[in-house]
């Protein structure tokens, strides 16, 4: 089945990655504080696009922060400077890699390895979920843009080869790397 309506595309997202995490019951100020900042901290299986950014979540109060490549360790400073006393910070820049993937083919190519139903109606923009693809954990987010995977930065190389080669059926193009802002693109959430 390739043709141009199950064209693929997929794109590595340079991105620095931050992972918030609320001390116990501090998560409503946390919340609070990042919101004053115009940071939106969704519920878990959540993600939201606002200022450049996307904050996802698939735990109780921990969320990633996606945000354009800065200098190393500036983000994760930055957002210590957010949280004061309400939580951590862990910068996860270098843990996780993040792929974009394009196309209206993609829950079906994904269905083929990944034990979430990506339908439409079941993981609609604005979903995040955590799961396991070919032996790897992975993030999916669903946004306007297409399907954010993040995965270990260890495994990422073996999980990029197995989407190369299990989507060429649905004629897969590898693209230029996308971006954050790619992300966030108006409705992406």
């Amino acid at each position: 089945m390739s043709g141009p309506e199950t064209a693929l595309t997929l794109a590595s997202c340079p991105a620095d990655i931050v992972e918030l995490a609320a001390f116990r019951e501090r998560a409503p100020e946390l919340v609070r504080l990042a919101a004053g900042r115009d940071i939106a901290l969704p519920g878990p299986g959540a993600a939201v696009a606002r200022a450049g950014r996307l904050s996802l979540s698939v735990r109780p109060d921990r969320w990633l922060l996606l945000t354009p490549p800065a200098a190393p360790g500036a983000s994760a400073a930055l957002c210590q400077e957010l949280c004061q006393e309400s939580g951590a910070v862990l910068d996860q820049s270098s843990a996780l890699v993040a792929f974009l993937l394009a196309g209206p083919a993609v829950p079906e190519m994904l269905a083929r390895a990944c034990r979430l139903d990506l339908a439409t109606g079941a993981f609609p923009a604005g979903r995040a979920a955590a799961t396991i693809m070919v032996q790897v954990p992975a993030i999916l987010a669903q946004l306007t843009a297409g399907t954010l995977l993040l995965t270990p930065a260890t495994t990422a190389q073996h999980l990029r080869e197995w989407l190369a080669e299990t989507s060429r059926p649905f004629g897969l193009a590898l693209a230029a790397d996308a971006t954050v802002s790619m992300l966030c693109k108006e409705g992406s959430t």
